[in-house]
């Protein structure tokens, strides 16, 4: 199947999505944000779509994302992304308490690998999960990204003591 692929500047630097099949795959940042080889770049439908809701969701006029997705991972990592997927704008969960959500409650350690291994950050809202206590946690991007990604939505969070 043939990857495409398109940069998006954002205010968290440049943004490179990429699109298989019909369906969003990866949203990758920084320093690997650049284009990968055998990829094309010309635009289609899907990275269309999801650049345009990522700009409405930088500038605080979408709360969600509707752009059709494929996360390439394991059942369970799939599980708890979809888990993700659910938690609306503005709210957070902890490791533990997704943990239990995808009947797994002993998991916090294995739910933090699969929220660490996000192809597709921002879009399933992995910097909405928190540490026990409401403290900052680790995050793929970076903690300053998660902080903004966080003050974008108006979520409190206490930083690791």
């Amino acid at each position: 199947m043939m990857m495409q692929a398109c940069t998006l500047a954002s205010p968290l630097g440049t943004l490179l999505l990429v699109s298989s099949g019909g369906k969003l795959t990866q949203l990758i940042w920084g320093a690997d944000a650049t284009q990968p080889q055998g990829i094309q770049l010309p635009q289609n439908d899907v990275l269309e779509q999801a650049s345009e809701e990522l700009k409405a969701y930088f500038f605080g006029s979408k709360l969600g994302f509707s752009v059709p997705i494929a996360p390439n991972g394991t059942a369970f990592q799939k599980t708890v992304w979809q888990a993700l997927r659910k938690l609306p704008h503005g709210h957070t969960t902890s490791y533990g308490e997704l943990a239990s959500r995808v009947g797994n409650p002993q998991g916090a350690r294995a739910v933090g690998g699969a929220v660490g291994a996000n192809p597709l950050p921002i879009i399933i809202p992995c910097h909405r999960v928190l540490r026990a206590g409401n403290r900052l946690g680790g995050f793929s991007g970076g903690l300053a990204i998660k902080r903004k990604l966080l003050r974008l939505e108006a979520i409190d969070w206490q930083e690791n003591a």
